[in-house]
């Protein structure tokens, strides 16, 4: 049987400035990068073995940075998909 594991993003810039995200493509704050470490050692801890493991994230730089902090642990390279990418908001991305 395969499991499933479903993880959104941390904190990133957008929350704290504000901001409207969606494709809006901010960072991670140094929150949200310390959350997703706990996130990856966490599903470490939680799945043994690494075989068949795979990673898949949208290409945004904060779900990225979050699936490689996960894809480290693993010892995988994340596959990055636009697709995966949250509900885009057209004009409003980046503003207040």
């Amino acid at each position: 049987m395969r499991s499933i594991h479903v993880v959104t993003h941390p904190e990133a810039l957008h929350h704290t400035d504000g901001l409207v995200g969606g494709w809006h493509d901010s960072r991670l704050t140094p929150a949200g990068l310390r959350d997703a470490t706990a996130i990856a050692r966490a599903l470490r801890a939680e799945i043994p073995g690494t075989a068949g493991v795979e990673v898949i994230s949208s290409d945004l730089q904060r779900t990225r940075r979050t699936a490689e902090e996960i894809g480290g642990l693993f010892g995988v390279e994340p596959v990055l998909d636009p697709r995966l990418r949250e509900k885009s908001y057209g004009e409003a991305e980046g503003r207040p």
